[in-house]
């Protein structure tokens, strides 16, 4: 079993940024999990809007658009607990009201954290999505971009029940509207200068995550675009994960891209 820090070719410390469609909040939290269980302090947050988090996810929720308050009750917070969740506020929707960039920038700054991860992007839950011209909102300081992909969409129509802004991704892919969902859809999501990762720092490392692989039938579907995407040197992604973000082992197999030789399977 392989961890989803070692999955995602983490380091000893950054930010990370997760974009695209469903799944992104399930997975920021468990990495918090998986990073703070041995000590390190981690902060999640977002840029967007996501629902507050449970319990059981963030016990520690900091609401507050300033950086020197939240630093400074996230101190204290960090003595007795390794995770801090942050955000400006909440909405009538119970939602938590993201941080800008700039205060992003700050608290990383600040060198409190030796982790911010930051849901960066929205998808009203759907397994596919392109981005509109405001989205996603990723911090310059961002060292790693996660763009999350729902299998799962294979196979259904490009409509809105399965799709989040459909003509968008009909633009970006060439499907008419109303076609059925296949492989190369997915891949010019991943690829294209429109696609999820629009807007990533050109020196954050990028990683396809193609979510809901425990799902019967589409871990193998899920290979079969790996396959694809290895074969395309140009990509710009550095990894490309088959995993699910609601089981466990999340990270069922990952292939880094800029090679195309290294090659790691799990069960």
């Amino acid at each position: 079993m392989v961890s989803l820090h070692h999955g995602l070719k983490l380091g000893r410390k950054g930010v990370i940024s997760l974009v695209g469609a469903g799944g992104k909040t399930s997975l920021m939290f468990k990495l918090a999990k998986e990073l703070s269980a041995t000590g390190q302090p981690v902060l999640t947050t977002t840029t967007t809007k996501i629902l507050r988090p449970t319990e059981k996810q963030s016990k520690n929720v900091i609401l507050s658009g300033s950086p020197e308050i939240i630093l400074e009750k996230a101190e204290s917070i960090l003595v007795h607990s390794s995770h801090v969740s942050a955000a400006k506020g909440i909405s009538p929707q119970n939602k938590l009201i993201g941080l800008p960039p700039e205060t992003i920038q700050s608290l990383w700054d600040a060198h409190l954290f030796r982790w911010i991860i930051i849901e960066a992007d929205g998808a009203a839950r759907r397994p596919l999505k392109a981005p509109a011209s405001h989205e996603p909102v990723i911090p310059h300081c961002t060292h790693c971009v996660v763009g999350v992909l729902g299998l799962s969409a294979l196979g259904k129509r490009l409509d809105k029940s399965s799709v989040f802004r459909p003509d968008l991704v009909a633009k970006i892919s060439g499907l008419k509207y109303g076609a059925g969902i296949g492989k190369d859809t997915l891949c010019s999501l991943l690829t294209h200068r429109h696609g999820i990762f629009k807007g990533a720092p050109a020196a954050a490392q990028k990683i396809a995550f193609l979510n809901q692989a425990d799902i019967a039938g589409l871990a193998d579907a899920g290979h079969g675009i790996l396959e694809i995407l290895a074969g395309n040197l140009s990509t710009g992604l550095s990894r490309v994960i088959i995993g699910s973000a609601q089981s466990d082992p999340i990270v069922l197999e990952y292939r880094d891209i800029a090679s195309a030789c290294a090659h790691e399977s799990f069960s």
